[in-house]
């Protein structure tokens, strides 16, 4: 496995990110005012995600591999890279939950129950909470992270001619 300093930074990179645009969805008013929309909006966030694990892998490639880096090498990277994420989710998430954007709970809660997602405020409460954005934001980021780099690899590894698959 040896060094994972590349997949740690851009692990933190990647991060650091995701706060970013937490942010940028608030300052849209995507948090309050334009709430309905943050159920789509907040899916563009898979371009720079994609794009981040991409850049990551091709560092790899050059700086760890010599730019001879097969399928099997980068997807052990990219594993990494998408565990050391979805360790840090829960710590991001509650930097977006409670220094962020503290309004967005509450705000989707009263919206969800308004549209009827919901019967009652308590039932919206037991989905939109810290605790359950934490978990499945560890899940989520870990499966997306995995799958991103397996078709990723298909494009990223060096081809059979030039390094055993």
């Amino acid at each position: 496995m040896g060094n994972i300093k590349i997949e740690l930074k851009w692990a933190i990179i990647f991060s650091v990110v995701g706060l970013l645009w937490m942010v940028l969805e608030k300052l849209c008013g995507l948090h309050g005012k334009y709430l309905d929309y943050q159920l789509y909006l907040t899916n563009l966030f898979a371009i720079p995600a994609i794009w981040m694990m991409v850049l990551a892998l091709k560092e790899k490639k050059k700086m760890a591999y010599n730019g001879q880096m097969n399928y099997k090498q980068g997807l052990i990277s990219g594993i990494i890279i998408s565990a050391i994420i979805a360790l840090l989710s829960p710590f991001t998430q509650w930097i977006t939950s409670f220094v962020i954007t503290p309004e967005y709970f509450p705000n989707v809660i009263r919206r969800s129950v308004e549209l009827g997602y919901y019967t009652s405020t308590e039932e919206a409460q037991a989905n939109f909470n810290y605790k359950n954005y934490a978990i499945q934001g560890a899940i989520f980021s870990f499966i997306m992270g995995v799958v991103t780099t397996a078709i990723a690899m298909i494009f990223i590894r060096t081809k059979k001619n030039n390094i055993s698959n």
